[in-house]
């Protein structure tokens, strides 16, 4: 079926009327979702007495995390025949990544959540192509459906992400956006995400002067990506000459659908292999082989900073535009100010998609279970920082999402938050409180020292170790080749005495925390991490890197410990 054509001015103008009178909204957005759902076991209980306002709903209605909600979750993925959660069945179970706990978190899903997510997508492309205009073109997505489990009651079980790309609307949108993906249906919902990943890559360049946006949801699996480009172009460059498929594709579907596309394209591959053999460090790939990119696109901040600057030595000039602020849970908001830098990437929460509290982090201790009083969205103040709390359509109510946010603007009456950190990924053993923006800027800064050794560092992680008295921070890294030991003693140090938290400081000064350690892990670490997420059902452009590994995460812990190849422990402080 032929879409509409895609409205930028209109979807706009949508946005704009919405944000006005963001709290009008909210409080039809919250009336409309109690209303849905009032006859749910979970809201019964509460006793709202038919009342639908903030006051009642906030007063009636405690904050809650995943754990508290995690029995209902669980009655519904057994089959429970009445309404717990919604008033409307739950079709559908979102599986969360897992990086965070160890292991995926169930999370309902429904309808709703898919209008919205459509919603964001159409209100952040309407900005972007005002900005970066894009004609009738194909997207090189690295897009990954995951394994789809059956739970108890028959429910279907998906990451996320593999929800969206199954659905109808997913395919409409993106035609209507004029950006469809390169590869067929197969190569994304294909059972091994290795064999998937070489053929989008060989899509890409088989439609190379047809690719306009070069997208994932995160950063990390696009710079993964082009990693294994620069490992397979050879091969690729073989498949496209000979327009045979590579014997490394088993999957029947897979070759079924490439024996479609792929055709003898000797031209082609001598010319790609031209383009790559004149790079320097694969400077400037991406507009070599792409020449109407017009943009980089997905998740760039928090926990994908780090990746940003590989990215941008691919990217070679071509901008770097990051995409929308959402969780497994759901959207917040959109990015509607696409010419920022990644790194000063805000989100306009859009009003109608959910009902939204936030919490002071300034009144809000890490340890502390007092009662704190959240703030509406529109009375959010510029420059705090806060944790964001959720209702949605799909029966989470006042839900913490662990987040936090910093408020930098407001859109007509609407806040533009920025990203900030994970708040339960902390690192902490005595009075010291390391969030994960505090180890990311602490390993940037060590970091740099491995530029003079012409080294990069490809992935890291941290993990407190109790074993020792006292304990002490062991920082994880990936480096691109062999370090000296003086280097990476010096990176050790740099490492210990960039976390200026004053109750690190002083603990290490007395001794209540131990010298930092910095142990080098084998080449192809993180790759193991990854197999194992993807092995636990998580889809491989959902995956983010655990930046904090506690002991209940014990299978990553000993991927880890495994592949430990040299060790430094820091003397900053004597």
């Amino acid at each position: 079926m032929e879409s509409s054509k895609f409205d930028s001015e209109k979807v706009i103008e949508e946005f704009e009327s919405l944000t006005k009178d963001a709290k009008r909204v909210q409080l039809e957005t919250l009336e409309r979702i109690l209303k849905e759902n009032c006859e749910a076991e979970y809201l019964k209980q509460w006793n709202l007495g038919g009342k639908f306002d903030p006051q009642t709903y906030s007063t009636c209605v405690p904050l809650v995390t995943h754990k508290d909600l995690d029995p209902y979750i669980q009655k519904i993925a057994d089959g429970a025949s009445y309404p717990v959660l919604t008033g409307k069945p739950i079709t559908t179970i979102t599986l969360s990544s897992g990086t965070t706990q160890g292991k995926p978190k169930f999370v309902p899903y429904n309808d709703e959540l898919t209008d919205n997510t459509m919603q964001i997508y159409r209100t952040s492309f309407a900005f972007r192509n005002r900005a970066f205009p894009i004609g009738k073109g194909k997207a090189l997505s690295f897009i990954f459906g995951s394994k789809q489990q059956i739970t108890k009651g028959g429910l279907l079980a998906g990451t996320a992400t593999s929800n969206v790309y199954r659905s109808a609307q997913f395919k409409k949108t993106m035609q209507a956006m004029q950006t469809p993906c390169c590869s067929p249906d197969e190569v994304i919902f294909a059972p091994d995400f290795h064999q998937s990943l070489y053929c989008h890559l060989l899509c890409g360049l088989i439609f190379h002067e047809e690719i306009q946006v070069i997208s994932s949801t995160f950063a990390h699996s696009i710079v993964h990506s082009f990693r294994t480009f620069e490992l397979v172009w050879e091969e690729l460059c073989s498949d496209l000459r000979t327009g045979l498929l590579s014997a490394r594709i088993t999957v029947p579907s897979i070759r079924t659908a490439m024996a479609k596309v792929l055709t003898p394209n000797p031209e082609l591959a001598d010319m790609i292999q031209k383009k790559c053999l004149g790079l320097t460090d694969w400077n400037g790939l991406i507009p070599q082989l792409f020449p109407k990119c017009k943009y980089i696109y997905g998740i760039m901040t928090g926990s994908m900073e780090p990746y940003l600057k590989k990215l941008r030595i691919y990217a070679g000039g071509v901008p770097l535009l990051s995409a929308d602020y959402g969780s497994s849970e759901g959207w917040i908001g959109a990015n509607v100010n696409p010419n920022l830098p990644p790194e000063m990437t805000t989100f306009a929460v859009l009003p109608n998609i959910g009902y939204f509290e936030f919490l002071p982090l300034k009144d809000l201790d890490f340890d502390s279970q007092d009662r704190v009083e959240p703030v509406g969205l529109t009375d959010v103040e510029i420059g705090e920082e806060y944790e964001v709390v959720v209702t949605n359509f799909a029966g989470l109510y006042r839900y913490r999402l662990g987040d936090v946010v910093k408020v930098i603007r407001f859109h007509n009456s609407t806040p533009e938050l920025q990203f900030v950190c994970r708040r339960n990924l902390m690192l902490t053993i005595n009075i010291d409180k390391n969030t994960e923006k505090d180890l990311q800027l602490s390993v940037e800064t060590a970091g740099k020292l491995l530029t003079a050794e012409k080294l990069e560092l490809l992935d890291f992680t941290s993990h407190v170790d109790l074993s020792t008295d006292p304990g002490h921070y062991v920082i994880f890294w990936e480096v691109s080749g062999e370090a000296s030991d003086a280097i990476l003693k010096e990176c050790c140090n740099c490492l210990d005495k960039s976390f200026v938290d004053a109750g690190y400081v002083s603990s290490r000064k007395v001794k209540a925390i131990g010298p930092l350690e910095l142990r080098v892990l084998r080449r192809g670490t993180f790759q193991k991490i990854l197999d194992h997420y993807v092995g636990q059902g998580s889809a491989m452009n959902q995956f983010k890197t655990p930046r904090c590994v506690g002991l209940c995460n014990q299978k990553v812990l000993q991927i880890l410990c495994n592949n430990v190849v040299k060790s430094y422990v820091s003397d900053i402080f004597g």
